[in-house]
């Protein structure tokens, strides 16, 4: 079991402090915009994952991100983070099976996927608008087995849309550039 509370309220931050000229600015996942639509729609999704709710927010896959951003989402995305954090704190809801997004799938790893969406989300926002995002090793270690290609996946490999293949990192990289390469995002520190 990890605390999502760090990872949910620095994006949070990284959140509130967009900017509406912010919002078409491209990101490996799309649009800040889409982005923020993205993390508003899975945080709610996720914390209702957490409490084995079985309803349209778990049963469905993610609903489209192309709309607009609700009025108040400055304040409802950090809202719905912080009660993404709030639900996974409950021991039991690393237990047993869940669903998220019409899958089934056991509690610890949906609570690590949940995890890996906003450290890499958040990351996301922060580099397409010139923010800083710097994530603990112990996040890291949390992530590193969901951005890991599976054995037998080519490096090259898309891995099913859910990331984009792997891109070098140089020896020494920072462990979250590590990371970023893994999932297919760039790392902050350029390859070789």
């Amino acid at each position: 079991m990890i605390d999502l509370t760090p990872t949910t309220d620095r994006t949070a931050a990284v959140a509130t402090a967009v900017g509406d000229e912010h919002l078409d600015r491209p990101t490996p996942a799309g649009t800040v915009q889409q982005v923020l639509n993205h993390l508003l729609g899975l945080a709610i999704a996720f914390r209702d994952a957490a409490a084995k709710l079985d309803g349209p927010t778990t049963s469905t896959p993610p609903a489209p991100v192309d709309d607009p951003l609700p009025d108040d989402w400055r304040e409802q995305v950090p809202a719905a983070l912080a009660g993404l954090a709030a639900a996974w704190r409950d021991p039991a809801s690393w237990t047993g099976m869940t669903r998220a997004g019409g899958v089934d799938l056991p509690g610890e790893v949906a609570g690590l996927v949940a995890l890996d969406e906003v450290l890499l989300h958040g990351h996301d926002l922060a580099a397409a608008t010139g923010q800083a995002y710097e994530p603990t090793d112990a996040e890291c270690d949390a992530v590193l087995p969901i951005v890991s290609p599976s054995e037998g996946v080519p490096d090259g490999s898309d891995r099913g849309g859910l990331f984009g293949p792997v891109v070098a990192v140089p020896d020494g990289a920072a462990y979250f550039d590590r990371v970023l390469g893994l999932s297919g995002r760039t790392p902050r520190t350029p390859p070789p």
